[in-house]
């Protein structure tokens, strides 16, 4: 039986593979293990690995309340005049056509379109364009608080 007077890592040493024939990290071919050649130095891999958030968290939460808001066009509203006064969530008072937006369930009103007809609109938000398309038309906005 041979005796070996060194151990064989002190023989290896200053041999980059120590006789593995490549760097060896104790997984083979694969590359190692944990984050390994997931892109964490390589920099053509970054957008890969921020696209699937790898490294960690990014950015912070809102813990408050969230409202979504629910837009609708001026020109929404008229083409559904008539489905909605028949479904009476509208009423009309001569020339007037009444309509509380926050009951059929909109948040919003944006000013896209043309108006034809007096409207009195109730909603949550609009936008000042449209506010001066339904003024101009003879109607009027109320913003209800909610």
């Amino acid at each position: 039986m041979v005796v070996r007077k060194h151990k064989k890592v002190t023989k290896q040493r200053g041999s980059r593979t120590h006789g593995w024939g490549l760097v060896h990290r104790g997984s083979g071919q694969r590359g190692g293990e944990g984050n390994a050649g997931r892109g964490k130095k390589a920099h053509c891999k970054k957008p890969q690995v921020w696209k699937e958030r790898y490294l960690g968290k990014l950015g912070f939460i809102f813990h408050g309340q969230h409202k979504k808001v629910i837009p609708i066009s001026i020109k929404q509203i008229e083409e559904k005049l008539l489905t909605w006064s028949a479904q009476q969530f509208v009423q009309k008072q001569q020339d007037l056509f009444i309509i509380d937006l926050t009951k059929i369930g909109y948040t919003k009103l944006l000013s896209t379109g043309r108006i034809t007809k007096k409207l009195q609109i109730t909603v949550e938000q609009s936008s000042p364009e449209a506010i001066k398309k339904i003024e101009s038309a003879g109607g009027k906005v109320v913003i209800s608080a909610q």
